[in-house]
C-alpha cells in the first residue's frame, strides 16, 4: 500500500465515528473515558461485548456484527490503515454493533475494566515462532493474564489460526495453567461439530490458506 493511500486512509479514519484513536498516554495515564463505558458510551446499550484481537481488515469483527446484531463487537489492532477497510464497510452497511479501536493489543487490560469483556477472538495473529519473539505471542502468559483481567467470569477466548505452531504452543500452555479447554481441533474444517461462527466466516488469507490445503486450527478455552 503506498504512503499516500495510507495517510488517506489515516485521515478518513479520523472522520469515522466507529474509529477510536487514542494515543498511548492518554491509556496508560487512566484518563481513556470509555474505558468501563463501551457499551453506554460507545454502543449505546447494555448488550454483550466482543474483542477481535490483530483484528487486520476487519472481515471477522464486520461478519460476526451482520450474524449477531445482538452483540457488540470490537475490532483492534494498531495499523489503522489495514481496518479502514472494515470500518467504511460497517460505515456503509448502517452495522451499529461493531467498532474498531486503533491501539496496541498490550494494553487491552488499560483500555477495558475487570470483567467488562465478554468474549475475545484471536484470529490468524503472527505466530511470532523464534524465542526471542515468545513475549510477542498473543497467547504467552502475560497475554493471557490480561485477558483474564478484562473477561467476566464466564468469559470465552477463541483461537483460530493456520500456525500448527501457534495451536500447539498455546493448547500445551492452557494445559500447564489448568484452564478449561471446552473446544480444540487442529482441522476445524475437517472436524465435525465445528461451531458456526468457524467455519462460516473466512477471511481473505483464510480462503487463500485453504484454497492451499493448509489445515485451519481453532481452540476455545475459559479461565478457571
Amino acid at each position: 500500500m503506498g504512503s499516500k493511500n495510507k495517510l488517506r486512509r489515516f485521515k478518513e479514519n479520523e472522520t469515522f465515528a466507529n474509529v477510536v484513536q487514542p494515543s498511548r498516554e492518554e491509556v496508560l495515564d487512566d484518563s481513556l473515558k470509555l474505558k468501563g463505558n463501551w457499551r453506554k458510551e460507545f454502543f449505546k446499550n447494555e448488550n454483550p461485548l466482543v474483542l477481535e484481537l490483530g483484528c487486520g481488515k476487519g472481515e471477522y469483527s464486520v461478519n460476526l456484527a451482520k450474524a449477531h446484531p445482538e452483540v457488540n463487537f470490537l475490532g483492534i489492532d494498531i495499523k489503522g490503515a489495514r481496518f479502514w477497510r472494515g470500518a467504511k464497510i460497517a460505515l456503509e452497511e448502517n452495522l451499529k454493533n461493531v467498532g474498531f479501536l486503533r491501539t496496541q493489543i498490550e494494553l487491552v487490560d488499560n483500555i477495558f475494566e475487570e470483567n467488562e469483556v465478554d468474549e475475545i477472538w484471536i484470529t490468524f495473529p503472527d505466530p511470532q515462532i523464534k524465542y526471542k519473539r515468545t513475549k510477542h505471542r498473543l497467547t504467552n502468559e502475560d497475554f493471557l493474564q490480561k485477558y483474564r483481567k478484562i473477561l467476566k467470569p464466564d468469559g470465552v477466548v477463541h483461537l483460530k489460526t493456520d500456525s500448527e505452531f501457534m495451536h500447539g504452543y498455546t493448547l500445551g500452555l492452557l494445559h500447564g495453567l489448568d484452564e478449561e479447554i471446552e473446544y480444540a481441533h487442529h482441522d476445524v474444517y475437517g472436524s465435525q461439530g465445528a461451531p458456526d461462527a468457524v467455519t462460516n466466516i473466512q477471511t481473505f488469507y483464510e480462503r487463500q490458506y485453504l484454497e492451499m490445503g493448509k489445515k485451519i486450527t481453532y481452540i476455545r478455552f475459559k479461565f478457571r
